[in-house]
């Protein structure tokens, strides 16, 4: 920094470039520290998409839902409907048929709504923007929304088991047939209807950066699953559950009808298909459950991405790879690569990158480039996790 004169005899600060000091006669080239009042201040530059940068492999999503997900949206509100009328018929028909078996049914078609409406939530609130908190974004909101489908199924199942045990130990109640009957047969046709609305195939899926399922190219795309939305197909699986028991109160109400003396048909039933129900959720629970700890998503292998990126020219070995899944259309993976003194870093990061978009359907990818050295296969951080 260096005193220049001004007017007045004041002095002004002004910042000088060392490249500036060698210039032709020994001149100085000063740039003033500070803007004219008069000059306007420059407009901050806003953040544009590019076509194309050097770690943005797709255009920016655009904002809202995915095609898949309105599609599952659609399913869940017409879903929703018909299970709340056909809800509100069973209550009346099982309070005037004084039927067990029927309020359970009803029951659980309660519990269908209720977690139909968390599940439209949960993908609304997956819509919403990343942000310094949550960096992901919303995703798993949708997972979230499942495990409590689930976990409400299992507590009104638990309720009307205990109630089917109270009436097998004790006999005074009386049924009438044929109003079980009637509500029995209308309760399967509603659960037929539900179940073929929520079955019904989505648009399809793509296998690129924001793909669903693992499919490499060698092999050919596999197909996809009808139900990829893990709200959909919880509430799926409780349509299942419900239709199963309502086949079997149909069949108690038919026994009833005829031979009324075996009313203990009611609870027996009850009892049995509330079980088929509970046994239903355990391929959802379980997805819900790898997601949620972080497992590797399914249909990925570890061992064909490692195999992948060792695969691309330049890279010696990988580490710290790990694989996971915010939803089950939702991969993401991350790794250290370790190359040649001679390998192109950049080059081996775009066509790494590409090869686990193209092969695999991540949705995101993040890839750490570094050069080998003779000291990583001894290392125990860099050691490949043992087999489950």
């Amino acid at each position: 920094m260096e005193p220049s004169p001004a007017a007045g005899g004041s002095e002004t600060t002004r910042l000088v470039s060392p490249r500036d000091r060698g210039g032709a006669g020994g001149s100085l080239r000063l740039k003033s520290l500070f803007t004219e009042p008069s000059e306007p201040l420059p407009e901050e530059s806003k953040p544009v998409e590019m076509p194309f940068h050097h770690c943005h492999r797709d255009p920016l999503p655009p904002p809202g839902l995915t095609p898949e997900r309105l599609h599952a949206r659609k399913q869940l509100y017409a879903a929703c409907a018909v299970c709340f009328v056909f809800m509100a018929g069973e209550v009346v028909g099982g309070y005037l048929a004084h039927s067990l078996a029927i309020m359970t049914d009803a029951a659980h078609l309660l519990a269908d709504v209720g977690s139909m409406m968390g599940s439209l939530f949960s993908l609304w609130l997956s819509t919403r923007p990343a942000t310094r908190t949550m960096t992901f974004g919303w995703h798993r909101s949708e997972t979230l929304g499942a495990l409590a489908s689930v976990v409400s199924l299992w507590m009104v199942t638990g309720i009307l088991l205990y109630l089917a045990f109270v009436r097998l130990l004790h006999s005074d109640y009386h049924i009438e047939g044929g109003a079980m009957l009637l509500t029995a047969s209308i309760a399967v046709c509603a659960n037929l209807l539900m179940a073929f609305v929520l079955h019904q195939a989505g648009p399809p899926h793509s296998h690129g950066s924001r793909g669903a399922e693992y499919a490499p190219l060698e092999e050919g795309p596999e197909e996809p699953l009808p139900l990829g939305n893990t709200s959909v197909r919880a509430a799926f699986v409780h349509v299942l559950g419900d239709l199963l028991q309502s086949f079997g109160v149909l069949a108690a109400s038919i026994l009833i009808y005829f031979k009324p003396q075996y009313k203990a048909a009611d609870p027996i039933s009850t009892f049995l298909f509330s079980i088929c129900a509970l046994g239903s959720t355990a391929p959802t629970l379980r997805d819900v459950l790898r997601i949620l700890m972080e497992g590797t998503p399914r249909n990925v292998g570890f061992e064909p991405v490692r195999d992948t990126l060792l695969s691309v020219p330049g890279v010696r070995a990988t580490h710290e790879l790990h694989l996971w899944a915010l939803t089950l259309t939702y991969h993401v993976a991350s790794a250290h690569l370790a190359i040649d003194s001679t390998a192109d870093p950049e080059a081996v990061l775009a066509e790494a990158s590409s090869r686990l978009y193209s092969r695999f359907g991540f949705s995101s990818c993040t890839l750490q480039v570094e050069q080998y050295q003779p000291e990583m296969a001894q290392c125990l951080r860099c050691q490949e996790p043992p087999q489950a």
